[in-house]
């Protein structure tokens, strides 16, 4: 296979521009142009989906630099539905981004239209690591996970 590297996590949204707005806003991800805005036989074939056509946006994840991966949020023109976001729900469950304040970062969450899912707890890791965490929902339901790790 060769060398291998990360490229992006896609976010089929109902509304791509403002979950684009909330995830620049609240995480820092700025947008990589160029915007998309495709259809056609070879993304039918691609997705298997018929009459794809999708809307959308790559968004460069905090914290990497201009060559590190991207949120991709997509919105299609026709959608299909889903279950409402579970931290037990088989298959990807979330994105998680690593925080100063969990609290504080929550708060913004909430403020921006997302959805607490739990509690904030900390989780002792080993004898000199815990993490601080807890899980939100952006405001189309996908779960994200705010942590920050601290030594001791």
């Amino acid at each position: 296979m060769g060398a291998v590297r990360y490229l992006h996590t896609n976010i089929v949204a109902a509304e791509w521009r403002s979950l684009a707005e909330f995830y620049a806003r609240v995480f820092g991800c700025e947008e990589v142009p160029p915007q998309r805005d495709l259809s056609g036989d070879e993304l039918e074939r691609g997705t298997g989906v018929a009459g794809a056509a999708f809307r959308g946006v790559h968004l460069r994840l905090p914290g990497h630099g201009p060559g590190g991966p991207t949120l991709e949020i997509f919105q299609y023109q026709q959608l299909e539905e889903r279950a409402p976001a579970a931290a037990n729900r088989l298959g990807l469950a979330h994105l998680a981004f690593a925080v100063e304040d969990v609290e504080q970062a929550r708060a913004e969450v909430l403020a921006r239209g997302g959805r607490s899912i739990g509690d904030i707890v900390t989780t002792r890791i080993d004898e000199d690591r815990s993490v601080t965490w807890c899980y939100v929902t952006d405001p189309e339901g996908n779960m994200i996970e705010l942590q920050r790790s601290t030594q001791g």
